[in-house]
C-alpha cells in the first residue's frame, strides 16, 4: 500500500488518521504478533465519510457518468488486481490466516466480480419498455442508483466480500462508505488505493477502519445513508437491520449458515465415488479452517456407510498440515483470533458434554508439531454421533469442526438438512439423478450443490433462506440491490381529461 500505515481512513479523496488519533495493531494470526497499524476510526469519522459520499452523489459526476465509462473503470480495477495479485494474496494470507494460495484465488475471484458487473451493466439497454396498450403513450422502466451505500464486511473473506458489494454499487452509479472488519482491514484499504488509481472521482469511495459498535452502528443509523449492506453474524446483523429500519433504508443482509452436506450410500458404491465424497467432505468443512459462511459443517450420512466413511474422514482430517499460510506444504492456517479459537473450544466442549464422540482433533496442536507455535491454531475436529439438540449442530461455529448425523431414508435426510434456522447452502451426494433433483428441490437453502461443494459463479445469485439473511449478492439480483426502479410514463398526445365539470 502506498498510504501511511496509520492513515487508513479515506474520505473525499484523501487518506487520513482517525480524528481521535486512535490506532489499532493488526495481528498476524499465525504468530499472534502485530504486522501493521491502522487508524481506529469512530462515529465522527463515519460522519465525515458519509458527508463526502453524500456530496459526491448529489453534486458529483459519478451517478451521471455514462454506463460504458463506469464499466471501463471497473475493468481497469480488475486489471490492477491482477497486476498486484501476489502482493494482495500475501497480504490476505497474513491478515486472515489463510494459505497464500487461498489468498491468490480470492484475488482472482475479486477481479472476476469487477469484470462481471462491468459486463452486466454494459450490456443493458435504455430501460424496459412497458406496453401501455396505446400508441399515444411511451412507458419505460429505468434503473437509477440508490444513493449513498454503507457497506459492512466480515473478517473471513475481507477483499472478496468487499468486491461483492463495491463492484455492483459502483456499476449502478452509487457512492459508498465501507467498513471492513477491524481485525482484517488491510486488503480493503489496498483496494481503495486501486480504485483511486483507476480514476474514480473523489468522494465516491470512502473507507473508515474501526469497530462495529461505533463505526458500523453509525453507518446503519445515519439519515444520509440510503442503503446498508452487511455480511457477518446473526446478532450483529439483527442490530444493523433494527437501526436501518428507523430510517426505512434498503437493507441487504448475509448472516451465515449451518450448512448440511448430505451423502447417500450410493455415492460411495465405488472406490472412486467413496474417495471423492470423503475428499469433498474435508474441503467442505475445513477450507480456511472452517471459517466460511457456507462451510459444510454438518455431515449427514446414510447409516449403512457411516462407520466406514467417518473412519476414513477422521483419518484424513488428522493428517491435514497446519501452519503459517505462506509456508510450503501448509494446507490449513490458524483461526483468525484467540477469541475465535476460544469460541471453537467452547463448542467442542459442549458437544462432548452432550454425548458427541470425538473421532479426531478437539484440541490445540502440540507446540512441537506446529510452526509458529504461538499462533491461533486448532486441530481439524470430527464429532460423531451428533444430534439436533446439540449447540454445535444448531449454531454456527466458524471453526474447523465437523459434526456427523445419520439417516436411513430420503425423507429423513431432507428433514435433517432443513432442520435449521439458517438456509444459506447445502449439498447432496448421490449416483441417482432422480434423487439428486428431488432432494435439491426440497432443500430450503439459497445454493444447493449436487455432487460438489463450495463453487460459486459471479453470474449466479448468492444468499440464503431464513436467518441466513435478506436479499442477494452477485448475479442480476446482486446489481438490483443497488438500484431503484423508476417508471417513466409519457403521454404523446395530451388532452383535457374533463373529469371535473369546471
Amino acid at each position: 500500500m502506498s498510504v501511511s500505515a496509520r492513515k487508513t481512513i479515506h474520505v473525499d479523496g484523501e487518506w487520513r488518521s482517525a480524528l481521535s488519533g486512535a490506532t489499532r495493531e493488526i495481528l498476524d494470526p499465525a504468530d499472534a504478533k502485530p504486522f501493521a497499524v491502522v487508524a481506529e476510526g469512530g462515529a465522527e469519522d463515519a460522519d465525515a465519510a458519509i458527508a463526502a459520499a453524500r456530496a459526491a452523489f448529489d453534486q458529483g459526476p459519478w451517478p451521471g457518468t455514462p454506463v460504458a465509462e463506469r464499466a471501463a473503470l471497473l475493468r481497469r480495477v480488475a486489471d490492477l488486481l491482477r497486476r498486484d495479485r501476489e502482493e494482495l494474496g500475501l497480504l490476505e494470507s497474513r491478515d486472515a490466516g489463510k494459505t497464500v494460495e487461498e489468498g491468490r484465488v480470492d484475488i482472482d475471484c475479486v477481479a472476476d466480480a469487477f469484470v462481471y458487473f462491468a459486463d452486466l451493466v454494459a450490456a443493458e439497454g435504455a430501460g424496459r419498455v412497458v406496453d401501455a396498450g396505446t400508441d399515444t403513450v411511451h412507458s419505460v422502466v429505468v434503473h437509477e442508483p440508490v444513493g449513498v451505500c454503507a457497506l459492512i464486511t466480515p473478517w473471513n473473506y475481507p477483499l472478496l466480500q468487499a468486491s461483492w458489494k463495491i463492484a455492483p454499487a459502483l456499476a449502478a452509479g452509487n457512492t459508498f462508505v465501507i467498513k471492513p472488519s477491524e481485525i482484517t482491514p488491510m486488503t480493503t484499504v489496498a483496494l481503495i488505493d486501486l480504485l483511486v488509481e483507476a480514476g474514480l472521482p473523489a468522494g465516491v469511495a470512502n473507507i473508515v477502519t474501526g469497530p462495529g459498535h461505533s463505526v458500523g452502528a453509525r453507518l446503519a443509523e445515519h439519515p444520509d445513508v440510503d442503503l446498508v449492506s452487511f455480511t457477518g453474524g446473526l446478532v450483529s446483523g439483527t442490530k444493523v437491520a433494527q437501526a436501518a429500519a428507523v430510517g426505512v433504508k434498503k437493507v441487504a443482509l448475509e448472516l451465515g449458515g449451518k450448512n448440511p452436506n448430505v451423502v447417500f450410500a450410493d455415492a460411495c458404491a465405488t472406490d472412486e465415488g467413496f474417495d471423492t465424497a470423503v475428499d469433498q467432505a474435508l474441503n467442505a468443512a475445513f477450507i480456511h479452517s472452517g471459517q466460511v459462511c457456507s462451510a459444510g459443517s454438518r455431515l449427514i450420512i446414510e447409516e449403512s456407510v457411516r462407520e466406514r466413511f467417518v473412519a476414513e474422514l477422521a483419518r484424513r482430517a488428522a493428517k491435514i498440515r497446519l501452519g503459517r499460510g505462506t509456508e510450503d506444504g501448509v494446507e490449513c492456517g490458524p483461526l483468525v483470533s484467540e477469541q475465535q479459537r476460544a469460541k471453537t473450544e467452547g463448542y467442542v466442549a459442549s458437544a462432548l458434554a452432550e454425548g458427541a464422540v470425538l473421532r479426531t482433533g478437539g484440541q490445540r496442536p502440540e507446540p512441537s508439531d506446529i510452526r509458529p507455535a504461538t499462533g491461533y491454531f486448532y486441530e481439524p475436529t470430527v464429532l460423531d454421533h451428533c444430534h439436533r439438540e446439540m449447540r454445535v449442530v444448531r449454531e454456527e461455529v466458524f471453526g474447523p469442526v465437523l459434526t456427523v448425523e445419520t439417516f436411513r431414508t430420503e425423507d429423513e435426510a431432507v428433514a435433517l438438512a432443513n432442520d435449521t434456522e439458517y438456509g444459506l447452502a447445502g449439498a447432496v451426494w448421490t449416483a441417482d439423478a432422480g434423487r439428486a433433483r428431488r432432494v435439491a428441490g426440497r432443500l430450503r437453502h439459497g445454493t444447493v450443490w449436487i455432487n460438489d461443494f463450495h463453487p460459486y459463479l459471479p453470474q449466479a445469485e448468492w444468499g440464503g433462506f431464513g436467518k441466513s439473511g435478506v436479499g442477494r449478492e452477485l448475479g442480476p439480483a446482486g446489481l438490483a440491490e443497488y438500484r431503484e426502479s423508476k417508471h417513466v410514463y409519457q403521454n404523446l398526445d395530451p388532452r383535457p381529461v374533463r373529469w371535473f365539470a369546471g
